[in-house]
């Protein structure tokens, strides 16, 4: 859940007249989700968001599930990757799916997008692992920044403006179900408790409406994704000709870096590092810089865990991770459910009086299992299922 927000020029009162100084009326949109039970926003248009010029032929946007891979411990050397792709939506590549979430890679080539994208199959959390710029979207402009998380609820219509002079790399988790801040962290009316590694503070929601002419007539390219397609809509007018919204409902970032760790005497368990939730689909966590364990026998390497009602996938992103040897910026683990996992040999004897650690990683919990694509056979660490071995 975020908080209440605005920005521009609304009503005193929703589904009311509300009109321009030439005394025509703005168009009213509510974008609501969970049906009308869940959180919403309220957009005003200038134009009709409606007024659809074309209708062109869709085309596949989906993956290919690894046939017969089999329950490993998976190492993805994705490290080695490179660019995925020319423009944003042709570099996103699916690595991990289920019936819950997609999650991909995408390195583009090009960094301008001449048309705008909406995802109408999920809700997205895109983590910018290298780059900087800004989001445009109907509720305005998002800068981002290396370390951001990218909240986009689904059906946000968007566009990135990418800063040319910096690499853009990006880990992008697509959920069926709401991406939210964490149940636990919040009181009984939704604020973020005093006690929670983040509060409200730490959640940036745009900054400022596109500043749009008053008539914005054109053809103006869409592509929505939704059943594993690419739908191509052109309009006829600016999608984002916004005059002023308000609700709760709107992409905001969350950075890495502003997550405060919780320790404790002994080594806690990864659910102190949860950052987001998708109810009944998976959870997303933070490893950040924090001190180790203070109990004077304290064993900071991780203990041996067996998964009994979930995948765990660990995407790593800077410093080095101290329970596994090997692992670069830009590569994932995969420890699925049924095989208990843990440290490398030797971690743990190393880890002992150690106080700190700096490593950042992205920690995805899915309770269903997932599976590997056809994309990620390149990167397959084979040898990884062995590496315990002492």
């Amino acid at each position: 859940m975020t908080y209440y927000y605005k920005l521009g020029k609304i009503p005193p009162k929703r589904h009311t007249q509300f009109r321009n100084d030439n005394g025509e009326l703005y168009h009213e949109e509510l974008v609501s989700s969970l049906g009308f039970s869940g959180i919403y926003s309220n957009i005003y248009h200038k134009e009709s968001p409606t007024n659809v010029k074309e209708v062109k032929e869709s085309k596949p946007y989906g993956y290919k599930v690894l046939e017969d891979y089999g329950l490993k411990m998976t190492h993805l050397k994705t490290a080695e990757i490179g660019k995925t792709g020319s423009d944003y939506l042709d570099a996103r590549l699916p690595l991990m799916v289920n019936s819950q979430c997609v999650i991909s890679l995408c390195n583009p080539t090009e960094l301008t997008m001449d048309y705008f994208f909406k995802n109408a199959d999920g809700d997205e959390a895109i983590y910018v692992y290298e780059g900087e710029g800004e989001l445009h979207s109907q509720f305005g402009v998002l800068p981002y920044k290396k370390g951001d998380y990218i909240v986009i609820p689904r059906t946000t219509i968007y566009q990135f403006d990418f800063d040319t002079s910096k690499e853009q790399k990006f880990l992008i988790v697509e959920s069926k179900a709401p991406i939210e801040t964490v149940g636990r962290y919040r009181n009984e009316v939704g604020q973020l408790l005093e006690h929670s590694p983040y509060c409200e503070r730490d959640l940036h929601p745009p900054t400022h409406l596109l500043d749009l002419k008053e008539k914005s007539n054109g053809d103006y390219s869409m592509m929505i994704k939704k059943g594993n397609q690419l739908h191509h809509y052109v309009y006829g007018n600016h999608p984002l000709d916004v005059i002023g919204w308000d609700g709760f409902l709107y992409p905001y970032t969350f950075s890495i870096y502003d997550f405060e760790p919780i320790t404790g005497r002994i080594h806690q368990p990864p659910p102190v590092h949860q950052t987001f939730q998708a109810r009944g689909a998976f959870v997303i966590c933070s490893f950040v810089p924090r001190l180790f364990d203070y109990h004077p026998l304290s064993i900071p390497a991780p203990y041996n865990h067996s998964n009994i009602d979930s995948d765990e996938v660990l995407f790593y992103t800077e410093g080095e991770f101290m329970s596994r040897k090997g692992i670069a910026q830009g590569a994932f683990t995969l420890h699925p459910g049924g095989i208990p996992h843990g440290p490398h040999p030797g971690t743990i004897e190393k880890s002992i009086g150690k106080k700190e650690t700096k490593e950042y990683a992205v920690m995805i919990d899915t309770f269903a299992p997932l599976f590997l694509t056809e994309n990620c056979l390149p990167y397959i660490d084979k040898e990884y299922p062995y590496s315990w071995q002492s």
